[in-house]
């Protein structure tokens, strides 16, 4: 068995960025009961209030944070969502991005009530944006991660394609080998820390996905094959009530938003801030987290 240690990691995410590391990060993992007896899990970073919550995309964790974290220095929270990383399952028969987003709401009242802003990437945007609509109260600032309520099946084709790949893999060397070809622009190390704490060894020596173990739909490219066009009428209320808001777009082809879904958002609201981040694909915060955690404490 390959050891793990989910806090053993960080002064190499800092070192591979050029990040000081001049002690370990306060970190923990907490966890938010829901009210059918599913929890949800989050890391919690800092001590006090925290400035922020962050939501990954699907088939990722709350560790594709960490670096965007230690660049911040900020008290946060990042959530796994149902399904994912430590969190429990989805709930049953349930397993979609409204469901989603009410475990997610009902998970930040617990753990950051009167959070001043809430980051999602990808299906964590399309969550957040949900709960925009759903439970406006928790939205003040909103931060969206290479994603808007345009994104189909043409352009999450690339997404798709890692996605639904094998469920379960051979060894840690067939995995990361699947996953470098499918990020070619992220370093080995970067993308062996990533599985480390997105997948897990079974006892017969086998790997899966974490988000595979309770998989009854497929958690990705299944929410961004359905119709979310719905959600621009939250995009459109936020903009009349003027909630800051701020698009994040990645610009390499592998990024899920084009210029007919940036100009659709600033449509339907014209204050909110577009930021094209020139290196980075989908997952900006993998690829660009320095700049990611920039853009963050500036519209903070």
């Amino acid at each position: 068995m390959i050891p793990y240690d989910e806090f053993s990691m960080f002064r190499d995410n800092a070192t591979e960025v050029g990040l000081a590391f001049d002690a370990e990060p306060v970190v923990r993992r907490t966890s938010a009961e829901l009210e059918d007896g599913r929890h949800l899990s989050a890391l919690v970073w800092g001590e006090g209030d925290p400035d922020m919550v962050l939501i990954h995309g699907g088939a990722q964790n709350a560790h594709t944070w960490d670096t965007v974290a230690l660049a911040l220095g900020r008290p946060l929270v990042a959530i796994d969502l149902p399904g994912h990383g430590h969190s429990g399952p989805p709930k049953a028969g349930a397993a979609n991005v409204e469901q989603n987003s009410i475990d997610v709401a009902a998970a930040i009242r617990i753990l950051a009530p009167g959070v001043p802003a809430i980051v999602g990437m990808s299906l964590g945007g399309l969550t957040s944006m949900t709960i925009a609509g759903q439970s406006p109260d928790l939205v003040h600032k909103l931060v969206l991660v290479d994603i808007t309520p345009g994104v189909n099946r043409e352009k999450a084709a690339a997404i798709a394609a890692f996605v639904n790949g094998p469920e379960s893999f051979d060894s840690f060397e067939d995995l990361l080998a699947r996953t470098i070809e499918h990020n070619p622009t992220r370093t080995e190390s970067s993308l062996r820390r990533g599985i480390l704490h997105n997948a897990e060894q079974r006892p017969d020596g086998t790997w899966v996905w974490r988000h595979a173990r309770h998989r009854v739909f497929d958690e990705q490219t299944g929410e961004q094959n359905r119709d979310h066009s719905g959600l621009w009428n939250v995009v459109s209320d936020l903009g009349s009530r003027e909630v800051p808001t701020m698009l994040v777009r990645g610009m390499r082809e592998q990024s899920v938003v084009d210029d007919a879904d940036e100009a659709e958002f600033l449509r339907r609201h014209p204050t909110a801030i577009v930021e094209r981040v020139i290196e980075a694909g989908h997952s900006v915060q993998g690829d660009q987290p320095l700049e990611l955690a920039r853009l963050l404490n500036a519209f903070l």
